[in-house]
């Protein structure tokens, strides 16, 4: 079925073998706009990062971005960072052998603006078209970028969160959440906070983090391989309630030390990481794997990589990760991902080139890989 939702053209010609190829890719499925150029070398050696270059949208403190809002800003900023992009890459239109854009998952406006954007630049350029799933992207990005060779892959955002691994040309789901991602639900509760969104809310989380020390309790919902992070964000609301009333100073039962808003912090992120742990385990321990690779915006957060790696040293294994430049939404890793689907000599037709909020990691048949 999806095959024919999403169909691609088959165009392979020896244009695609052993050369230089170059991509531009185009990322908006959320607040972030990004713009990235990568070449990848002939005869399969590293991909090049020629450019990288991103815009965020930030909503005022205590209010999440609407997607008219957000579509807006991805309308104002696409052709500024196109041109920012070519020129950083120091590549002309000639240079670039196809145009790749985010195709989905994502939130419908912004995902509306950027495939239009992409839709113009092939028409004007004359450039071939590749849909990118936004998950594989991360996924192709982090295992260039780490060198990571078949890892399970806990894939964290404000979107999604789902622990994947490979299998049969497929990017196989073994767990994720039941209802709000992860990274939705540090930026909920960030709100709740009244924390600034600039640079993230999540990222602000994880500072006032650092500072706290008293581990209240919260729910711990793992069911199977899935999680659940709705009954926690409620309970960590109610306990920021409390907080803010003030009528009664707030005391630690062990220690009786007052609680903090960074306790709260605290633990919030202590029990969501430890639930995403556990679910990452068990499914290294099914696949036989000895490799964790933590992609997506939320896997920028060093108190995640660092429970993450005391598991996986525990397990003889090692864990991947890469900074903010790559974790958080790029355009490189759309056009990183789109350029693998375009070695195997697939396009997107123009009249397929639409976008969707909904489009599963392992809906994408994976030619690229063995």
């Amino acid at each position: 079925m999806r095959d024919l939702l999403f169909p691609f053209s088959y165009s392979y010609s020896e244009k695609h073998r052993g050369a230089i190829m170059i991509a531009l890719g185009l990322e908006g499925s959320a607040n972030k706009l990004g713009v990235g150029v990568i070449l990848h070398p002939p005869k399969g050696g590293p991909a090049q990062i020629l450019a990288n270059v991103r815009h965020t949208f930030v909503s005022p403190p205590g209010e999440g971005f609407l997607p008219k809002d957000t579509a807006k800003h991805h309308r104002t900023w696409v052709v500024s960072l196109v041109r920012q992009a070519l020129t950083e890459a120091c590549v002309t239109l000639d240079d670039v052998d196809c145009l790749c854009y985010t195709k989905g998952p994502g939130m419908g406006a912004p995902l509306q603006s950027v495939a239009v954007a992409a839709r113009m630049l092939s028409l004007l350029w004359d450039k071939e078209l590749v849909g990118v799933n936004h998950c594989v992207g991360h996924i192709e990005m982090g295992r260039e970028i780490t060198g990571a060779q078949n890892p399970v892959v806990l894939y964290v955002s404000g979107g999604n969160t789902q622990v994947i691994a490979y299998a049969s040309q497929r990017y196989r789901i073994f767990g994720e959440a039941l209802d709000i991602a992860v990274g939705n639900c540090l930026d909920r509760f960030a709100r709740t906070l009244n924390i600034s969104n600039d640079p993230a809310p999540g990222y602000n989380i994880e500072q006032l983090a650092k500072r706290g020390k008293h581990l209240l309790d919260l729910p711990y919902t793992v069911k199977g391989m899935d999680c659940s992070f709705s009954g926690i964000l409620a309970s960590i609301d109610v306990l920021a309630a409390r907080l803010q009333q003030g009528h009664t100073r707030w005391k630690d039962e062990v220690t009786g030390e007052p609680v903090t808003r960074e306790d709260l912090c605290f633990s919030l992120q202590e029990t969501v990481f430890a639930m995403l742990v556990e679910i990452t385990e068990r499914a290294m321990a099914h696949v036989g794997s000895n490799q964790v690779l933590i992609v997506g915006g939320v896997g920028c957060n060093e108190r995640l990589q660092e429970m993450m790696g005391m598991m996986a040293n525990g397990r003889g294994g090692s864990v991947y990760a890469t900074d903010e430049r790559f974790c958080i939404d790029n355009g490189i890793m759309i056009a990183h991902a789109g350029l693998l689907v375009y070695q195997t000599g697939l396009t997107t037709p123009l009249e397929y080139s639409t976008c969707t909020q909904r489009f599963r990691t392992d809906e994408v048949v994976v030619k690229w890989r063995a």
